[in-house]
């Protein structure tokens, strides 16, 4: 609430209200419901200050806001003041009825500025002015002033309407304030969000691999701005291709941070030539010791040789790969994998033989776990269909999916690398 008034200011409203009075309570009450609606800070302070110097036959009417890191009041909002403009800083305590009123709490009325020892000259033609404090649950907000070209201009009825409508406009401009403050705040973050995007969009493949006789392609697109999946293709020397499907635990900055140190560590492991089982054995062996309790990855690391048209992939609790052929449609499994960070252990692998029309796809649960506008999931059959298709490759399944989930939007980080044999 807005200070308490000087005493002298403090008599109650007569028992038998006059007309006059009423029609200025109502007028109080219209104003308020005014302000109170608007959000925007300049306009609601440029609107106060021009009604009440319309209203009371004000010559100036000002808004100042409290800058509390520098124990300042600034000009927010003037009429009719030429010689005070936007930005002017007054010390609290120090300068003008203002700083006065800013560092007592209390309404200061100056019936005769003349004999006034806090008013600062503006108008040769003002003689009186007010000064209220502008306060919501015992925080400063800031002080509104009016000054009038009469000595004692201000009669006792007018200023208490005025402390009833700078109660109001406290609260509006309170309201109006941390507006400005989340608005910037989530632009902030809107901006960081983007930066997080398009580092970790950076991080993806440029393009996809040429291996001759060979199509590979992969696909992800975030549940948010940022997200905890990814996939990659680590090139060896002697023409083998590693290929990464992961998932972190968790969505958001939180799971593309641990996503991001996970991909550092991979890359670095697999350029030491070992097996999938060995990258995974050694990798998981880190995070154990560096990931926060309760986080994990699952992932799904493969080696193609394209000379030996062979696939060896080891599954760290990863969703199981769709391998299709001319026998079938097969979902591959491995003996051992927990997913990583959760504790220690090795990792089995996984030999596959690969023949011409012959596919492999990985995929994160983003992808079978879609659901339309029915809670029907996109589920593992919908994804062995498309995946036989001549034309199906790692964006036309992700471009699927989103088709099935419009309307209620994938919910999860959706990934899928597609390799397809063609001789």
């Amino acid at each position: 609430m807005a200070a308490l008034p000087n005493p002298a200011f403090t008599e109650t409203l007569p028992r038998v209200l006059s007309a006059d009075l009423v029609q200025d309570l109502q007028r109080v009450q219209k104003a308020a419901a005014k302000i109170t609606s608007i959000l925007d800070l300049n306009e609601l302070i440029d609107n106060v200050v021009s009604e009440v110097t319309d209203w009371f036959g004000c010559l100036e009417a000002a808004i100042y806001l409290h800058d509390e890191e520098r124990g300042e009041m600034v000009l927010a909002g003037v009429e009719g003041c030429d010689a005070h403009c936007k930005g002017l800083r007054l010390k609290i305590g120090q300068q003008g009825m203002v700083g006065y009123v800013a560092s007592t709490g209390q309404t200061r009325y100056a019936p005769d500025v003349r004999t006034d020892p806090y008013y600062i000259a503006c108008h040769a033609s003002i003689h009186s002015e007010i000064a209220i404090p502008l306060y919501v649950s015992g925080q400063l907000v800031g002080v509104f002033s009016a000054s009038h070209p009469e000595v004692d201009g201000f009669s006792r009825q007018q200023i208490r309407l005025l402390q009833a409508l700078c109660d109001h406009v406290a609260v509006a401009v309170y309201n109006a304030r941390r507006l400005v403050v989340e608005r910037a705040e989530r632009a902030a973050l809107d901006r960081e969000a983007e930066e997080a995007r398009a580092i970790q969009q950076a991080l993806l493949p440029k393009s996809s691999p040429y291996i001759p006789g060979f199509v590979i392609s992969g696909r992800s697109v975030p549940a948010r701005a940022v997200g905890g999946d990814w996939y990659d293709f680590i090139h060896f020397p002697d023409g083998r291709l590693g290929i990464v499907l992961a998932d972190v635990s968790g969505k958001g900055t939180a799971a593309a941070l641990l996503m991001s140190a996970t991909r550092g560590m991979l890359r670095s492991l697999a350029e030491s030539s070992c097996t999938p089982g060995e990258v995974l054995t050694k990798l998981n062996d880190l995070l154990v010791n560096d990931f926060p309790a309760g986080k994990f990855v699952t992932l799904v690391y493969a080696v193609l040789d394209p000379a030996t048209r062979t696939v060896v992939f080891a599954n760290a609790g990863h969703l199981q790969p769709l391998f299709i052929d001319d026998r079938g449609e097969h979902f591959l499994d491995v003996e051992r994998g927990l997913p990583l960070g959760v504790a220690s252990g090795d990792y089995t692998e996984t030999h596959i033989s690969l023949s011409k029309g012959s596919r492999l796809i990985f995929y994160s649960d983003g992808i079978t776990e879609a659901e339309n506008g029915d809670q029907e999931e996109f589920g593992l059959c919908r994804l062995a269909e498309h995946a036989i298709r001549p034309d199906a490759s790692a964006v036309t399944i992700v471009d699927d999916v989103r088709s099935f989930a419009n309307g209620s939007g994938v919910r999860d980080d959706a990934t899928v690398v597609f390799l397809g044999v063609n001789f």
